[in-house]
């Protein structure tokens, strides 16, 4: 935009606010430039002036304002034109405000259509479609799952016949439950009975499948030769032999019946003794661990595994109730706890964000009321429609995505508040230039006038917030990528 000048005057467009004025696209006017005091003993440089009202004559200024000198440029120069983008933008606009202003319900009709046709695939949104935390929260490509993979290749593992939880090189299906009592009572052999009936109850739960077949324990487990994993190491080996002495039980390792019988990971607390070999005495302990491994090599034992733990969290109150325990506390924690938590807390965060939403219409619909006598004068009813525009701007967002093939996760279920906020802002500039504009002009002349007034700042605004979403859905997590992807195109709607 920069060149050299030669006494080229400022041209103004004529204001499109008087009633006198017919309105005529291209209807301009010759304005003076300003000069600014010269560079050189013999040069003069001028630019030209923005100004929203008519200037005074040439020449003249007030000195006690500190104005410039007002007068036809002279001498030639350089100038820095910054209309270069401003000028088209505000024409192209303008075209488009007469466009609505002459056609309003082609307007009107068409983003309702194209809402319905975009918004149909939200009926099929899967409601009962589990989160891979996994896949969703951890860095895309990362060098940690290139190791895995590696591992994986070259140490294998079998679920159903040989399953060894030290070659795991991924999170397995699990439920542990830890239970706890007083130092010197949870050896005792009263108090592992309770632990057996606990432990005998959570094995005998079945879950039911819609074909009216059972889901059993021993379906579901991981097992070693034909066997399931045993949830704790010395309650098995007690329960096989209720003559067991649990008073001579040493620590970390467990000598029975020449079996080794390794005891870390499962207590907790421990009151150690003397030391007998290599391992020590254990005299007493706070706490200790049943862990469930489940299978999850195939598919359909992932899915099975999955209803079994749905159904293990939502009888173990009721198990736990009906047994009664009185020597012992229990609490419980699976390999599903964090995703059912997580699922929990955006149900009850979400009535939050509708309380959000409805007092930010209220908001946008209040501010917008004036105390005129003209009734026709107050925009309540324009922000009404601005608000509606922003949710119809959500819907096609959300039912394009979902069309082609994106999944909708909990961390989009705030993004229509930041849509509505980037959708109300743009319509109080509108109705702001609305409200400016002569009441005795055409409204296609009007509404030519608003968007050629807005242009600029509705768009600074809209490729400020696309550009800032886009550099977001570079982001390597897959979580941020659909958020920001429903942030784009929504806004792009509105």
């Amino acid at each position: 935009c920069l060149g050299p000048q030669r006494e080229q005057p400022r041209l103004k467009q004529t204001s499109l606010e008087s009633p006198g004025n017919r309105w005529v696209p291209g209807d301009w006017q010759l304005q003076p430039a300003v000069t600014f005091p010269p560079t050189g003993p013999s040069e003069k440089v001028t630019c030209p002036t923005l100004q929203d009202e008519p200037s005074r004559e040439s020449g003249t200024r007030d000195l006690s304002l500190g104005e410039p000198e007002i007068q036809t440029p002279r001498a030639a120069g350089w100038c820095c034109r910054t209309a270069c983008l401003e000028v088209p933008l505000s024409r192209a606009f303008g075209q488009l405000g007469w466009a609505v202003g002459e056609h309003p319900w082609l307007f009107l009709l068409v983003p309702v259509l194209l809402t319905v046709a975009l918004g149909s695939s939200l009926l099929y949104l899967p409601g009962d479609e589990k989160e891979d935390f996994e896949e969703l929260y951890t860095p895309i490509g990362g060098p940690a799952k290139a190791q895995r993979r590696s591992v994986q290749a070259h140490f294998t593992t079998n679920d159903s016949y040989h399953f060894s939880a030290a070659r795991r090189s991924a999170e397995a299906s699990f439920a542990s439950i830890l239970v706890v009592g007083p130092a010197d009572l949870l050896l005792e052999e009263d108090t592992f009975t309770e632990v057996g009936s606990l432990d005998d109850a959570v094995r005998s739960l079945s879950v039911g499948q819609v074909n009216g077949t059972q889901i059993p324990y021993t379906q579901v487990c991981a097992k070693y030769k034909d066997l399931c994993v045993p949830p704790n190491p010395l309650l098995y080996t007690w329960q096989k032999n209720r003559r067991l002495d649990l008073r001579n039980v040493t620590f970390p390792i467990f000598h029975h019946e020449g079996h080794p019988i390794y005891l870390t990971g499962f207590f907790g607390g421990n009151t150690l003794g003397k030391r007998m070999g290599r391992n020590r005495l254990l005299l007493g302990t706070k706490a200790l661990r049943l862990l469930y491994y489940l299978k999850t090599e195939r598919l359909e034992d992932k899915l099975r595994s999955r209803q079994w733990l749905t159904h293990l969290l939502n009888q173990f109150n009721n198990t736990k109730n009906r047994l009664n325990l009185k020597k012992i506390k229990v609490v419980h924690f699976t390999s599903l706890s964090r995703q059912l938590e997580l699922a929990a807390t955006s149900k009850t965060v979400i009535p939050l964000f509708h309380s959000a939403y409805i007092l930010i219409v209220l908001f946008s619909v209040t501010s917008c009321y004036r105390c005129y006598h003209q009734k026709f004068r107050n925009k309540i009813w324009v922000a009404v429609s601005g608000v509606i525009s922003a949710f119809l701007a959500v819907v096609s967002g959300f039912g394009l995505l979902l069309h082609i093939g994106v999944p909708f996760v909990i961390t989009v279920a705030n993004s229509p508040f930041l849509i509505l906020g980037v959708g109300v802002d743009d319509m109080f500039i509108m109705i702001s230039a609305w409200q400016k504009t002569s009441l005795v002009e055409s409204i296609g002349r009007r509404m030519s006038n608003v968007y050629s007034k807005v242009a600029v700042s509705i768009t600074i605004t809209f490729v400020t917030n696309i550009l800032a979403f886009y550099t977001g859905v570079m982001s390597s997590f897959r979580s941020v990528q659909y958020f920001l992807r429903r942030q784009c195109y929504s806004n792009y709607e509105a």
